[in-house]
Parts: C-alpha cells; structure tokens; sequence
C-alpha cells in the first residue's frame, strides 16, 4: 500500500467502526425489522456511500472519484447475490427472523477481512504476472454464467467445507438455544443450528471474495479504492437482507443484469491491452444496465397478473 494511502485507510476502518456499530446498535435492534425502516436505512447507506465520493473528490480528485463509485456498483450489485444466498442458508438451517442479526453482521465483519485480504493478494500477483488479468477476465465470464443459471444451483450448506469442519469439531444440537452459537450438553460443546449457518457464510463470503474482487480489478488496480467500494457495499446489508427478501419476486431479472455486467467487465479485462475503456464510460454503461435491468423487471412485474394477486395478497395481510 502506497505511503499517501495509510492516513486515508485509517480514517476508513475508524469509520467503518462507526457506521458498523450504528447498524448494530439502532437498526431494529432485538426485534424484527419493518419493511419501512428497511427501505429508509437502504436508502441513507447509499446515500452516505455515494457522499464519500465527494471526499475521494477532495482527496484524489475526479478520476479517482469515477472509479470508487464504478467499484461500489459492481460491489453492491454483487452483494446482492450475497443477500439470496444468505436467504437460502437461513432457510435452511431455520434460523428465525429475531435470530438473523447476529449472523449477518459477523457475516458482514468476515467478508471485509477477506475482500481486505484478496485484494492485496490479487495486486501482489498481477504486477508480478500480468498474464493473471486475462485468467480473471475468463473467470468473471464463468462468474457470470454461473449468476445467470440462479444462485439455487450452486449452494449446497451439506457440500460447505467450513459447516462439514464444524461437525467434524463438534457434535449438532438441533434446537437454536435462545441464540447461541455453542452451548454445553452432558459435558461437551455442541454447535448449535446458528453456528453452523455463521459457518456457512464465512465459507460463502471467501467464495464471493475470490469472484467478486476480479471485477474491481477490471476498473482500478487501486487497493485503497477497491477496498473503499467494498467497505460501503456491504454497510447496510442487514437492511438491505430486509428488502431484498421482500422484494426479491418482483425484480425478476436482476440476475440476468448481474450476469451481463459481469461479462462485460470480463470482456474490458481481456481486451484492455488492445482498447483502454476509461471510466466515465465504464460508470455510465453499467448505470445504464442496472437502471434497464429495474425497469424491465417492474414492467414485467405489473404484466403478470400472479404478481399483482399476491401483491395484494401481502397487502391484505399486512391491513388485517
């Protein structure tokens, strides 16, 4: 890390500090959160992530302003994936809605750690080996096939290497316990359903982290920008987790969204030593994508009568 960036990079982790324990501490703290406050809290997390912009404007000026919020909307979108994933794993495990926090934040700590980490490891070797940008933009190709298949098809919690780890260490209790990870049953530790669902993020996160972080490199070989994007991408999933799981039905292409910036970022990996694509463009084409992706998915949603009955469906449930 370069020498300018140290003093940056502190001020960076003592504010993702604050803003993780403002998360913990007042968003629906101890109880289930409302579809509202969700929607509000989502909405000031972007808000304060587009704003930093602004200092990395001040600080570094406008190129490298361009890049972080290039950066934080492929990360965002990507952590969204996150977001189904860690919905199937609760459902899974069984974990109950008031037992969901405490998992998703340690799940959001340890993916900052391991993002941290592969973006050091991935700038180390790519200025020791240029050849790797062109294995990563095949491998953000493969990404993006394997999004547009559906999360569904590639999240096995029985195949997860760190969830088989914990059964191996310690015996499974099947009740949650009140909320604890471990609890002590004729004089041994056993894991309770929570901990293993913890496990099975961790192991989710490094696997994110390994195909997410490629598709920063295809913007800027800047670790102290990647990491920014990243830290502001995943604030707020707690609430974001909310809205996704409410909304989830109704942008019915996202995935297919995901998967075609995720190819287009592959391509301007490989073709970027024949064709530089400098960042304005880079920044407009996948804003443009997202906001057609959006729009599709609302349209179609408003011409599928199934969607409408059970709009109104949660409608009446919630007036009742």
């Amino acid at each position: 890390m370069a020498l300018q960036d140290i003093a940056p990079s502190a001020a960076l982790v003592l504010a993702l500090i604050v803003f993780l324990w403002l998360d913990l501490k007042f968003f629906a703290r101890g109880r289930e959160p409302e579809l509202r406050e969700a929607a509000v809290w989502s909405i000031g997390w972007l808000v304060v992530s587009l704003l930093a912009a602004l200092a990395v404007l001040a600080t570094r000026g406008g190129e490298d302003a361009v890049l972080y919020t290039t950066v934080y909307l492929i990360e965002r979108s990507l952590s969204l994936d996150n977001l189904f994933v860690f919905i199937l794993l609760f459902s899974y495990f069984g974990i109950p809605e008031e037992h969901r926090a405490r998992p998703l934040f340690w799940g959001i700590v340890a993916a900052l750690v391991l993002r941290g980490l592969a973006i050091l490891g991935g700038v180390a070797l790519i200025e020791a080996l240029h050849a790797v940008i062109y294995l990563l933009g095949v491998a953000l190709l493969v990404l993006a096939y394997r999004i547009f298949r559906g999360v569904e098809d590639n999240v096995d919690p029985d195949r997860n290497l760190m969830v088989r780890a914990v059964r191996r260490v310690f015996p499974v209790t099947g009740e949650h316990h009140g909320g604890e990870w471990l609890v002590r049953k004729d004089d041994r530790l056993h894991a309770t359903p929570l901990f293993l669902c913890l496990a099975a993020i961790v192991f989710a996160d490094l696997a994110f982290a390994i195909d997410s972080i490629p598709a920063a490199f295809a913007i800027t070989r800047e670790p102290f920008l990647i990491w920014m994007g990243n830290v502001f991408a995943l604030l707020g999933l707690r609430a974001l987790f909310v809205l996704v799981e409410a909304l989830i039905e109704r942008f019915r292409y996202l995935d297919e969204t995901i998967a075609l910036a995720l190819a287009l970022v592959g391509v301007k990996l490989l073709v970027e030593d024949l064709y530089a694509v400098g960042p304005v463009p880079s920044l407009v084409v996948l804003a443009a994508l997202f906001t057609g992706g959006i729009v599709a998915s609302l349209l179609a949603d408003r011409r599928d009568p199934d969607s409408a009955a059970k709009r109104a469906e949660r409608a009446e449930r919630t007036t009742s």
